[in-house]
Formats: structure tokens, C-alpha cells, sequence
């Protein structure tokens, strides 16, 4: 069964950094497309990042040049680096896959940017 365990959320001061994880088990992340989305409380869902097979990367304007994807292939784990955090930041974050038409959702790790 395919399996995706988010963590590495938490608490930190504006300006600075976290790196989520997001471990699967049951898929091979480096054969598929990985998403991270990110929900607000009180707003919708948004997208935040993708890395493709490929190895190509692509980003949410508003985290532009602040977040990036990467991967361990041994440890078949996605990571996204957060720095510069600002407070809009504020979110559960979710890690997603899709295999056979089937979306795949971690259970998400919070993320709070505060003072």
C-alpha cells in the first residue's frame, strides 16, 4: 500500500528555515511526480512546488526563490527546503503522489512562522 509520512514541521521565527520530509513507502518517488501543497487555516488549499521524474522543478510564485525540492533516492524521501520563512507561510503542509490515477496524501505537518 502506498504510504507518504510528512514531518519535520514546527516553529520558527521569521526569516528562518525548516526542510520538510515527506517518506514513502509502497511507490518509488523518483519514478513519479511529487507535489507539496499547503493549507491556510480558514483558506483553500494551495500548490506550492512539484518535482517531476525528470528532475524538473517547478514553484508557487509566492515561494519563488525561497523554497526548493529535493530527494533522496536511497532514503525514497522528498524534501523541501524553507528559507527566508515569512509568516504567510503559516500552514499545514501536505506531501502528494499520484500512481495509477490515484492521489496519494500524507496526513501533513504543521509549519508555524512567528515571533
Amino acid at each position: 500500500q502506498v504510504q507518504l509520512v510528512a514531518s519535520g514541521g514546527g516553529l520558527v521565527e521569521p526569516g528562518g528555515s525548516l526542510r520538510l520530509s515527506c517518506a514513502a513507502s509502497g511507490i518509488i518517488l523518483r519514478a513519479h511526480v511529487m507535489h507539496w501543497y499547503r493549507q491556510a487555516p480558514g483558506k483553500e488549499r494551495e500548490w506550492v512546488a512539484i518535482s517531476r521524474s525528470s528532475g524538473t522543478t517547478n514553484y508557487a510564485d509566492s515561494v519563488k526563490g525561497r523554497f526548493t525540492i529535493s530527494g533522496d533516492n536511497a532514503k525514497n524521501t522528498v524534501y523541501l527546503q524553507m528559507n527566508s520563512l515569512k509568516p504567510e507561510d503559516t500552514a499545514v503542509y501536505y506531501c502528494n503522489v499520484l500512481n495509477t490515477g490515484i492521489n496519494y496524501w500524507g496526513e501533513g505537518t504543521l509549519v508555524t512562522v512567528s515571533s
